[in-house]
């Protein structure tokens, strides 16, 4: 049984968000939040390294990369000049969770244009996908109380945030029109 190629997921998609999540938890080895904190940062980084570890070595027969063709350098490029460019204090640290914030709104490309290619997915894929766009599009209330409890706007992060829900908005209208309604994902011909 072919797992991976079954479920259809992009190794370059998880690679990006391994690269995020290294990224922008570099701050672990010399700032101390809490203990929660510091756990739940190597716990993303860990899984994700995990998750490419087994698609790579464990599972490496079942990923086809001649259908994850998506070319990462047009997302890494733009997200590093971005966050070069826009950053609350240009230091390394500072620079690295901008340039985290802005790859991450883009992540999922390289996934949506393999579901693009092949036109369907398996249920599962599609239930992993709507996990990942309904944790980002949860940042909205979290911006709106945070704006009103504290009196707070990350505009970096709103802006990202924005872009990358609305890159969801295909996916999620075939997901609820289809999947949601126990049919196979298939994108429209």
């Amino acid at each position: 049984m072919n797992l991976f190629r079954l479920l259809g997921l992009s190794f370059k998609t998880q690679a990006l968000y391994f690269a995020v999540f290294v990224s922008r938890y570099l701050d672990l080895f010399f700032h101390y939040v809490s203990a929660y904190n510091s756990i739940m940062k190597v716990f993303f980084i860990a899984s994700s390294g995990y998750i490419l570890y087994l698609m790579k070595f464990k599972y490496r027969p079942t990923h086809d990369p001649s259908i994850d063709t998506f070319k990462i350098e047009y997302l890494l490029a733009p997200s590093l000049i971005l966050g070069l460019i826009f950053n609350y204090n240009f230091s390394v640290t500072e620079v690295l969770w901008s340039f985290s914030i802005f790859l991450e709104c883009v992540a999922i490309l390289p996934q949506l244009f393999m579901l693009q290619r092949t036109g369907e997915a398996e249920t599962i894929t599609t239930h992993y996908l709507a996990a990942l766009g309904a944790y980002r599009a949860l940042y909205i209330p979290n911006w709106i109380y945070r704006y009103f409890a504290q009196g707070t706007v990350d505009p970096i992060a709103v802006v990202a945030g924005i872009v990358q829900t609305g890159l969801y908005l295909d996916f999620f209208y075939v997901y609820f029109t289809k999947v949601m309604q126990g049919e196979k994902f298939e994108l429209p011909a």
